[in-house]
């Protein structure tokens, strides 16, 4: 199983950046983790975005959302999704359909948001809409697909990915203020994509993100393997959150950069 991250971007995108995406694959399935503002441009470097299997979302937040929609678009009116001959496209009658695997009222928040200006079924038009429960458990290809509820603004799901082609187990924490939950999910994770999104606690006291510190020490008590910081800003020291998350995990940990690939 390989994870390739396209975005890593809080709710703004870095320059020349994209926010939450993360691509998986193993063999010929592809499974993209969220896909907020920027991600369809970047996930076209790395896969054709019809040979796309599914897209699992952890949330319904734009920055892990929004490129639903210009996928929906390519997906409804480009050349090769036509049924009638299109330039050097031979026309088919069996478009790319991806399946769009989303928390429950996804269809509501796509229908409002893409209603706004247009068709409000473009979505679920484009892709076959499921919405998850928190105890699903879903299979895409050879990949096994769970979900931990996590505390944050909205509700919010972890994702767990497993092959049953063996190799070890994905956690992606999604967005999260410190929870035992996100702990106990990500336990034993053999990498835990975990955020890392502010220099220090919300001023407000109102929490739904972690400093680095509380990245490290989840990602300790949880016993993870490896560890990934993402949902960080360009505009912070990523060397210092690092070094800040590796002092309280003990030991080293990476930060996300578009472009890196793992295998797990």
């Amino acid at each position: 199983m390989r994870l390739t991250i396209l975005g890593k971007s809080p709710s703004w995108q870095d320059t020349g950046g994209a926010c939450s995406g993360y691509l998986v694959q193993d063999g010929d399935t592809s499974l993209l983790m969220d896909c907020g503002n920027g991600v369809f441009a970047k996930l076209r470097r790395f896969v054709d975005y019809v040979d796309v299997d599914a897209v699992v979302l952890s949330h319904l937040h734009a920055d892990h959302f929004l490129d639903i929609v210009p996928f929906s678009y390519a997906l409804t009116f480009t050349p090769r999704q036509q049924p009638v001959p299109v330039d050097r496209w031979p026309g088919t009658e069996f478009p790319a359909r991806p399946r769009l695997i989303s928390p429950p009222g996804a269809r509501q928040v796509f229908r409002r948001v893409v209603g706004a200006w247009g068709n409000e079924d473009l979505v679920e038009s484009a892709f076959v809409l499921e919405e998850y429960a928190a105890d699903s458990v879903v299979e895409v290809g050879p990949l096994r697909i769970a979900f931990g509820r996590v505390p944050h603004f909205v509700d919010t799901y972890a994702i767990s990915v497993q092959s049953s082609e063996g190799g070890g187990r994905l956690v992606f924490g999604a967005d999260s203020r410190p929870s035992a939950e996100l702990v106990e999910f990500a336990a034993g994770a053999d990498l835990f994509l975990v955020e890392s999104t502010l220099p220090r606690p919300e001023r407000t006291g109102i929490r739904g993100h972690l400093t680095p510190e509380e990245a490290g020490a989840h990602a300790r008590d949880a016993g993870a393997r490896r560890v990934v910081l993402t949902h960080i800003s360009d505009e912070l020291d990523e060397e210092d959150a690092r070094r800040r998350a590796s002092d309280v995990f003990g030991g080293p940990l990476e930060v996300a950069a578009e472009g890196a690939v793992y295998e797990i």
